[in-house]
């Protein structure tokens, strides 16, 4: 299988400086990659380095175009988890790939990150789902429109239309 995976910052690239700042790094996709241990055929794009907060609808566009031109129907995102399903939600309407986002709650070069762990889910439900966009965090994997961050638990969950 092929795998076209469009980076674009967000706490899962997030690295302290010297100054003891965060600032977003490289992407950590391919180091997570390695870690899987998977002979995937993988294509990395960087898009921007942004936190996720920072991604207007320029951004968003260039995402969308990279994925809709994409020469494999599988594409993993790689983003921030603020504005996650903002950029899910201007993916709609990509027709004949298989999209799925995914992040991380705490840095990659974190000991306590969940990054591996969503990315693994990413590339597992890359392989298993129809066309459509998905966003991969949390264990769950959920269709775009379906899911909203809870701040306060660290975590994404359904959108019932009651989450705080």
């Amino acid at each position: 299988m092929r795998l076209h995976v469009i980076t674009t910052g967000g706490t899962i690239d997030v690295e302290y400086s010297l100054q003891g700042t965060m600032v977003t790094g490289p992407p950590m996709i391919g180091t997570l990659l390695q870690r899987i241990r998977t002979d995937l055929e993988v294509t990395i794009d960087s898009v921007c380095r942004k936190d996720s907060r920072d991604l207007d609808d320029d951004d968003r566009d260039l995402i969308r175009h990279r994925a809709e031109t994409s020469d494999t129907e599988h594409v993993l995102i790689t983003h921030g988890t603020d504005s996650m399903t903002t950029t899910a939600a201007h993916l709609q309407g990509v027709h004949g790939k298989v999209v799925v986002l995914t992040g991380a709650m705490q840095p990659a070069r974190m000991i306590d990150s969940d990054a591996s762990f969503n990315v693994g889910l990413a590339v597992g439900a890359l392989q298993l789902l129809p066309a459509g966009i998905f966003i991969a965090m949390s264990g769950r994997v959920f269709p775009a429109g379906t899911t909203i961050k809870d701040c306060r638990r660290g975590l994404f969950i359904a959108d019932d239309g009651d989450a705080p």
